[in-house]
């Protein structure tokens, strides 16, 4: 086993929180989307070395905080006139455009931060938008709305553009990521472009991304700007700037100030925080979005932010949550390890706000669960220690495979086993998402967990379509071969009835 770097949990508010730096990556394979076997590799590289890779400015749109507003984020450069504003119209010729002007602050050396929030949206138009860099409008983008009331969704997990460091491609360069070029960054954004071209070929009337953490690969701290060339591969494809994302932080994004700068997340809660952010939340016709910081191991925040947002959406049909770190997957680097840390105080937190899906990613791995539940018993609450060992309340560390700490973490029980349709469903499903780039792979665990319905590792990238009405609630899972999409899971489907739809 390679080892494994130490670090140690910071304390805030008397409650032990932790910030991922990298995890260990014993159970990484050879196995990666390798870009330089696609025939635009050549174009793409000249792209890459001439203006993706330098080019800091592009926007990134985020679900605002309902269905009829859009947040949009973007770096300008620090000399110049601040003008947070973007124009929108539902004419191409920005004929009748309202103006929106925003905020700013300080980003990393060179640039700032601009954050416009837009309102008044209807469902199924078509808008023009203009966004401003010191006093000039930029060129006319578009998005699409769709049904408020029916609507679906990609949910991806782990981009991490940067991760294939180290991985050799069919032209015999090793990748990395410490030159001005960084070779790695190259090959996963041509893969994340791929994804989404492919996704939207086959769903063009998806809504929204809810990707599950781990935007980017590179863990630097503070106002660093190490990562930033591997979120201009991020935020490069060509379907981001028409198309919302909803993130969730990853500890490869938590340690770095640069996330919150490139994204203008809605409901700020301002709890749960790591360098990057907290937790946050919004309304989308008949669902809640709940999307938590797990980096921060303060359950008695999340439970506050989770909190707010139900009480500001008491009514919802569909509470869904979305998380990084994953408590119930099925791969071998985190599944029973750092993943379940916080296990033992989430699985009741859903229980008591009557959360349906629980969306993670982190274990680049695909699973499926069963509907679980709390076991309504005592549990010890832990805390993350090192890569090696976790830390109890009571200041005790002790290593993951400790039987302990294992036997705790069977905190849940199975409500139900449908196979692949369950009416008013009793207990909380939980989805992890292998990789949208294949940027890095895991192996799965060797003994299936008995709360796991279905689980698949390919080596393919994956995405997942979900859709949303009322009543019903469904996911699709893909992988990409060959520059198609295939199936790898039968569709899933939770229905609801009358008094089931809020309980």
């Amino acid at each position: 086993m390679k080892s494994r770097k130490k670090y140690l949990t910071a304390v805030i508010t008397g409650v032990l929180t932790m910030t991922f730096f990298g995890g260990y990556v014993y159970a990484a394979t050879k196995h990666f989307t390798d870009s330089t076997k696609e025939k635009d590799w050549d174009s793409w590289v000249l792209q890459w070395e001439n203006k993706v890779s330098t080019d800091y400015e592009k926007i990134a749109l985020t679900p605002g905080a309902d269905e009829t507003k859009m947040n949009f984020a973007w770096y300008s450069p620090l000399e110049g006139e601040e003008t947070p504003i973007v124009l929108l119209s539902t004419h191409s010729d920005m004929g009748d455009a309202i103006s929106y002007e925003g905020t700013t602050s300080p980003a990393v050396d060179g640039y700032r931060s601009n954050k416009v929030s837009a309102n008044s949206l209807k469902e199924n138009t078509k808008y023009y938008y203009q966004f401003f860099k010191n006093g000039v409008p930029g060129p006319v983008e578009s998005f699409q709305t769709h049904s408020f009331r029916n609507y679906s969704m990609l949910y991806v997990g782990d981009p991490q553009i940067g991760a294939s460091k180290g991985q050799t491609t069919s032209r015999g360069d090793k990748l990395e990521n410490k030159s001005a070029l960084d070779t790695a960054a190259r090959n996963d954004a041509f893969s994340w472009n791929q994804t989404l071209n492919i996704a939207m070929d086959k769903n063009p009337n998806i809504s929204f991304i809810l990707s599950a953490g781990d935007q980017i690969n590179k863990n630097v701290e503070g106002k660093d700007s190490g990562n930033e060339i591997e979120y201009a591969g991020f935020l490069n494809a060509d379907f981001m700037k028409s198309l919302p994302v909803a993130t969730a932080i990853g500890n490869h994004d938590s340690t770095n100030e640069s996330y919150q700068y490139h994204f203008n997340n809605p409901n700020d809660t301002h709890l749960g925080k790591t360098a990057a952010g907290g937790d946050y939340f919004f309304k989308y016709g008949p669902a809640l979005y709940i999307i938590l910081n797990t980096n921060n191991y303060n359950c008695a925040e999340h439970e506050q932010a989770m909190k707010q947002a139900v009480m500001a959406h008491p009514d919802t049909s569909w509470r869904i949550v979305m998380i990084h770190q994953d408590i119930y997957g099925s791969g071998l680097d985190h599944s029973d390890s750092d993943g379940i840390v916080l296990r033992t105080q989430l699985t009741p937190m859903m229980d008591r706000y009557h959360v349906d899906v629980v969306l993670q990613g982190h274990d680049h791995t695909y699973s499926r669960s069963y509907l679980l539940k709390s076991d309504s018993k005592s549990h010890s609450d832990f805390g993350f220690y090192d890569w090696d060992n976790v830390i109890d309340e009571a200041g005790n560390v002790s290593p993951y495979t400790d039987p302990a700490f294992q036997a705790e973490n069977t905190c849940y029980s199975i409500s139900n086993t449908m196979p692949t349709s369950v009416t008013n469903p009793i207990g909380t499903l939980y989805m992890e998402a292998n990789s949208a780039t294949g940027s890095k792979y895991y192996e799965l665990i060797p003994n299936k967990q008995d709360y796991i319905a279905v689980r698949n590792q390919n080596w393919n990238p994956s995405y997942s379509v979900l859709r949303m009405n009322d009543s019903t609630f469904s996911i699709d899972t893909y992988e990409i071969v060959n520059g198609h999409s295939q199936k790898i899971d039968e569709t899933y489907e939770l229905k609801k009835t009358g008094y089931a739809r809020r309980q």
